[in-house]
């Protein structure tokens, strides 16, 4: 009776187990699939290395004034574009300009000193001797006048190069040159602008922060990239590059212009840096805006190649399927080559214009009402509070509810 029961229960949880499969089955997904003939043509095949790093205009100005003084005007603002020569600011000139006077007043008096004691030489040792010193008097006079000269001029700050102007850190009324430093020496001396003199005194090298004015040339780039040291050998000087970027509106082209030979190391892995010289002047570049580029180390052209889809591996050879006279497929072997993007390029068994067979596909979405039948159609029977009927004793089978969507024999 234990085993009739035992029976009986297996029957009527396997009943609970089919139609709760039946249900859950899901409808059979129609695929479409497209074959389309596609001729083997001649194209271009690239070898490239990806490197990443940031653009730096190719010409970097910092300009401040050397002459002591109060500024008058700020003519620019930042973001002006600006040409080489153009005026950026000056200083207030009623000092300088007295000075100026005072140099030449200077100049003329020692040239008059010199010129009558000229006229009144007479031969002696004592009457050369003061020639001497009162020409030496005016060396040191007209030494004294160029530089106020030149300072005057300096007074005036133009633009050393053409460019667009990234920082002005400077307003009037500012104290510039030798007297905005207290503690001995100037203010740009003190960051490694030494020598700048004149109305276009520049330095590459000085730091932007401390410049009173920063020139950034437009018309010439270049990207500084760092290259893994298993790939700096496949590429040479003269290589071309691709760069693209988030800030760049369309690809930049360029040209590998140095590739250093001291190496860094991150992780365990040594880089080499990389110069790129970018290609003409394209507009949009930003300095210090991230790049990524692709030297292209490698270019065949005239490559025989089909789409890679069109190539596939039958009994350990590779082949391709095209169209018979009869209109039936037949398989071609080949030999392939290299793989470049979508393409594979074909060393035998095809000439440029045989046609190959590709096709592909695309996933369906099968018969939604179909599927929606089946669904109702396989509904777990009622048992009233999801529970199992119980089991009668005797081992008789429990009267079962009857099926949603079916008949009574």
């Amino acid at each position: 009776m234990r085993i009739v029961g035992l029976v009986v229960l297996l029957g009527v949880a396997g009943t609970g187990v089919y139609w709760f499969g039946f249900r859950s089955d899901p409808a059979t997904a129609a695929s479409g699939e497209t074959t389309s003939a596609v001729a083997a043509s001649t194209t271009t095949f690239e070898q490239s290395v990806s490197a990443s790093g940031t653009l730096t205009p190719a010409v970097q100005e910092s300009v401040s004034f050397e002459v002591p003084g109060t500024v008058a005007s700020v003519d620019v603002s930042a973001g002006d574009t600006v040409t080489a020569g153009q005026q950026l600011a000056t200083v207030d000139t009623l000092q300088l300009n007295a000075d100026l006077l005072a140099a030449k007043s200077e100049l003329v008096s020692a040239q008059a000193n010199l010129s009558n004691a000229q006229d009144e030489a007479d031969g002696s040792d004592s009457s050369d001797a003061q020639i001497a010193s009162l020409g030496a008097q005016v060396e040191v006079a007209q030494a004294a006048y160029d530089q106020a000269e030149e300072d005057m001029a300096g007074a005036t700050l133009t633009a050393p190069v053409d460019g667009l102007l990234t920082e002005v850190n400077v307003e009037v009324g500012d104290s510039v040159g030798s007297s905005s430093s207290s503690t001995g020496g100037s203010a740009d001396a003190s960051t490694g602008m030494t020598g700048m003199t004149g109305t276009t005194t520049s330095s590459s090298s000085s730091s932007s922060s401390t410049a009173q004015f920063v020139i950034i040339g437009t018309e010439s780039w270049s990207a500084s990239v760092t290259v893994d040291e298993t790939d700096v050998a496949l590429i040479s000087v003269d290589d071309q590059v691709e760069l693209t970027g988030d800030s760049l509106d369309d690809t930049v082209y360029g040209t590998v212009s140095e590739i250093g030979l001291v190496s860094t190391s991150s992780g365990g892995v040594a880089s080499y840096p990389v110069t790129i010289q970018v290609t003409g002047s394209p507009e949009g570049l930003h300095d210090g805006a991230s790049v990524t580029a692709e030297i292209i180390y490698q270019r065949r052209t005239d490559v025989l190649a089909v789409p890679s889809a069109a190539v596939t591996t039958e009994d350990g050879q590779t082949v391709v399927k095209q169209e018979g006279a009869d209109g039936e497929q037949v398989t071609t072997v080949v030999t392939v080559g290299e793989t470049s993007g979508t393409m594979t390029e074909i060393t035998e068994g095809l000439s440029e214009g045989d046609e190959v067979l590709v096709t592909t596909f695309t996933p369906g979405s099968g018969n939604s009402e179909q599927s929606g039948d089946r669904q109702q159609q396989g509904q777990m029977p009622d048992f009233g509070s999801g529970e199992m009927p119980e089991m009668p004793s005797g081992g008789q089978m429990p009267q079962m509810p009857q099926m949603g969507g079916g008949s009574n024999g």
